[in-house]
């Protein structure tokens, strides 16, 4: 409990400090600045593609030291970025900003949180991981109006350096009292003669994983940028769309709670599977009865959202056991979050083009990822 508390204080603060900054901050910096608002956004874009090139050695790093030094980097790294941030004076220094604060949020936020459980706890970490998941999802309910009241109180500039001294005297004091991790993992050994066939199924699994995991960080990063919009193309008023977009959060951290309680029985394959389909269940019931079924779109999409986050530290993690969970967990998430940094941009021109029915998209990618958990065994257990 004590290792859930301390991790998921410090990954609540990781994210308000870094994802959610643009939200608030990016219209006055890009006014200051000289640029248009899309620049900033274009920025953060590049800062999580960044994150998706350096998975794979974070969780290497975090497979031979554990996960206490990489993380107190990672909030190293969000400091300096945020400073260096607050300090630019054009658009170059912006993207420098950017670019070291996705080095900070590849070695500081969830997936490199997630192989620190790991290699604490090892195939006990479900537990964990769902606890740091829920103390961190009320990030956006903590940040966005910490970051308001910084910049209203010290301009934008003075919200950055209070957002850096938080990861610098706050954040890296908590992960550096991470307990340290027991000696390294090693995988039980393999007869030889089945060890080709082990590994090609183990490739075909992890990749079917990365599939499910990929199209659902799509969604997620789609309509996380695009609800109310989507929305009110669908016929919802402004203030009903905005009202419907506010049960996301909610939704999220209910469905987190459903998992920390009665789907823990569960293999994380069947909550997986369950939640790939919450998506298109609300998007065929939005399409289905129009505006009206708004709510019931925001709860279903984000109950599945909500626990997928989970399912993408858990699934993982029983599929393949613990020796060397971060290196792999950061290649299976690695197109997850090229297609994240991609979304918003992608989904947007979908929404001009089709209006609500871009949902068809989102809906359809779902279905995919959950064909592609049905093609997995719960059986497959690998340590």
């Amino acid at each position: 409990m004590r290792t859930v508390i301390l991790l998921g204080t410090a990954q609540t603060f990781a994210w308000a400090g870094s994802y959610y900054v643009p939200a608030l901050l990016a219209a006055p910096m890009a006014r200051e600045l000289g640029i248009a608002p899309s620049r900033v956004f274009l920025a953060f874009s590049v800062a999580l593609l960044l994150t998706a090139f350096l998975g794979p050695s974070v969780g290497r790093a975090i497979d031979r030291h554990g996960g206490r030094g990489v993380l107190s980097f990672g909030n190293a790294c969000l400091a300096l970025g945020l400073a260096l941030m607050a300090m630019a004076q054009g658009e170059a220094m912006l993207f420098v900003a950017w670019a070291v604060m996705g080095i900070g949020m590849a070695a500081g936020l969830y997936d490199a949180a997630f192989a620190t459980l790991a290699r604490l706890l090892g195939k006990e970490a479900r537990g964990a991981i769902t606890g740091i998941t829920l103390i961190a999802g009320f990030a956006s309910t903590l940040g966005w109006p910490l970051s308001a009241a910084m910049e209203g109180a010290f301009g934008w500039r003075g919200a950055l350096w209070g957002w850096a001294a938080i990861q610098l005297f706050l954040c890296i004091p908590l992960n550096l009292l991470l307990p340290r991790p027991p000696a390294v993992l090693e995988p039980a050994a393999a007869p030889a003669a089945p060890l080709a066939d082990a590994r090609r199924a183990g490739l075909r699994a992890a990749i079917l994983v990365s599939v499910a995991i990929a199209v659902g960080g799509f969604g997620a990063s789609a309509l996380g940028a695009h609800l109310p919009g989507l929305l009110m193309a669908g016929g919802a008023t402004q203030g009903a769309a905005i009202a419907a977009a506010a049960l996301l959060g909610p939704a999220q951290v209910g469905a987190r709670l459903l998992e920390f309680g009665l789907l823990r029985r569960l293999h994380p394959l069947l909550s997986a599977r369950m939640a790939m389909l919450m998506h298109p269940a609300g998007a065929a019931a939005l399409m289905a009865v129009g505006a009206p079924a708004a709510p019931v779109f925001a709860v279903l999409h984000g109950g599945g959202n909500g626990i997928m986050t989970i399912a993408r530290g858990t699934l993982p993690l029983a599929l393949f056991g613990a020796a060397g969970y971060g290196a792999r967990q950061g290649l299976i998430v690695a197109p997850a979050r090229f297609l994240g940094a991609l979304a918003p941009a992608l989904f947007g021109f979908a929404v001009e083009g089709w209006g609500a029915q871009a949902l068809w998209l989102t809906a359809g990618l779902s279905v995919i990822g959950f064909a592609a958990l049905m093609l997995l065994s719960v059986n497959r257990e690998e340590n």
